[in-house]
């Protein structure tokens, strides 16, 4: 998927910057067709898989900015980099500023030379324009082509503290979630927010439930239980994706006494999960952000769907 808000806040940040994807592999790859890293004059971020191929390619990334150029590489990784990996890997590099960064459609396509649109290309984008259909990445004909980033899930976060704070470091640079952050004042959140991450202070935080997609995951780890058990009777009422609660069994036993008395039947109440996480890996706030995330990654592959607004 080709990150174009990021692309685009690196370029700002940084100036011409170079956008190295795997376009194409046979056999054993570092990472997927599609996987990309963003190099700059300074510094880098993302990862083609790190290794030697990553290093090579960093170095012909940042030979590249000074021309403005573009190329497509092909590495045999056993022969060449002495890498286990057994495969070969197409790599496309390319140069963007501010003055050449692409449109945002939702298929983004463009030549690794100097060529000709083919007609299989044009066919691609119009099926993408007119009917929605979005391949994976892959390279085709000497185009690459790529669906534009779009978060898949949409996780809102309720509560800024230590823990809430750890859960938003770690999950915010996974490309498919949008999260929206909620507490009680906008000093109760860190000076820097992830840019795919959206801080709503609300002064009841209850209050913002409505707000909230039912396609949404949520996440309650506010510093007031009374504040957590609003949160949870209003998501029942309101629906949901998922929905945790940070806790010990015998909050969670206080907290279904209290929403059976509120009117909730014990198989909704078992919506929501509690404790959160691997209560095994500790209660140090990152032990708890690393647990959680490994729980929302899991469904990934079967809960994935195409989300609107």
């Amino acid at each position: 998927m080709f990150d174009l808000p990021t692309l685009a806040e690196t370029v700002a940040r940084h100036g011409p910057t170079a956008r190295v994807v795997i376009a194409a592999h046979k056999g054993s790859s570092p990472r997927e067709v599609g996987a990309a890293m963003l190099v700059w004059a300074t510094g880098q971020s993302g990862t083609i898989g790190g290794g030697a191929l990553e290093h090579q390619a960093t170095e012909q990334a940042r030979a590249l900015l000074a021309t403005q150029g573009k190329s497509l590489t092909h590495t045999a990784l056993g022969p060449k980099l002495n890498q286990c990996c057994g495969g070969a890997v197409s790599l496309f590099t390319e140069v963007f500023s501010a003055e050449t960064l692409p449109e945002a459609t939702p298929l983004i396509a463009r030549p690794t030379t100097d060529q000709p649109m083919p007609l299989a290309v044009k066919r691609l984008l119009a099926d993408a324009r007119n009917q929605g259909t979005l391949p994976a990445p892959h390279l085709l004909q000497g185009w690459m082509i790529e669906p534009l980033a779009k978060p898949q899930r949409a996780l809102w976060v309720w509560g800024a503290g230590h823990v809430g704070r750890a859960l938003v470091h770690t999950l915010a640079p996974l490309p498919d979630l949008q999260i929206t952050w909620i507490d009680t004042a906008p000093n109760r959140f860190p000076d820097e927010i992830p840019p795919n991450t959206t801080a709503l202070p609300v002064a009841n935080p209850a209050d913002a439930v409505r707000l909230a997609p039912r396609y949404a995951e949520h996440l309650i780890l506010t510093y007031s239980h009374a504040l957590d058990l609003d949160l949870c009777h209003r998501l029942l009422l309101h629906g949901f994706q998922s929905c945790g609660l940070i806790g010990s069994a015998t909050k969670w036993a206080r907290f279904q006494s209290r929403l059976r008395a509120l009117g909730h039947p014990p198989q909704t109440i078992a919506q929501i999960t509690c404790p959160i996480g691997d209560p095994a890996l500790g209660k140090h706030p990152q032990a708890i952000a690393i647990s959680v995330a490994a729980h929302l990654l899991r469904p990934r592959a079967t809960t994935a769907q195409t989300l609107t607004a």
